[in-house]
C-alpha cells in the first residue's frame, strides 16, 4: 500500500487487466503479430465501444 497522505491506487489498472483476461481470447493467435493486433483491437473496443456505466454511455 502507499504511504500516508498518498492516495494513488492501482485499482484502475487491475480492473482493466481483469476485464482483458476475461474478454480477450488469444487461443486462435499463432504469431506475435496476431497477438499484437488482437490486443490493439481490444484496447480500441475497451476505450471507445464498451458500455461504461460510470460515464452513462
Amino acid at each position: 500500500m502507499s504511504r500516508r497522505g498518498n492516495c494513488w491506487d492501482n485499482a484502475p489498472q487491475e480492473s482493466y487487466f481483469g476485464h482483458k483476461k476475461d474478454e480477450l481470447n488469444l487461443d486462435t493467435c499463432f504469431t506475435f503479430r496476431n497477438v499484437c493486433n488482437e490486443i490493439k483491437d481490444y484496447i480500441e473496443y475497451y476505450n471507445n465501444y464498451r458500455y461504461q456505466r460510470n460515464l452513462k454511455k
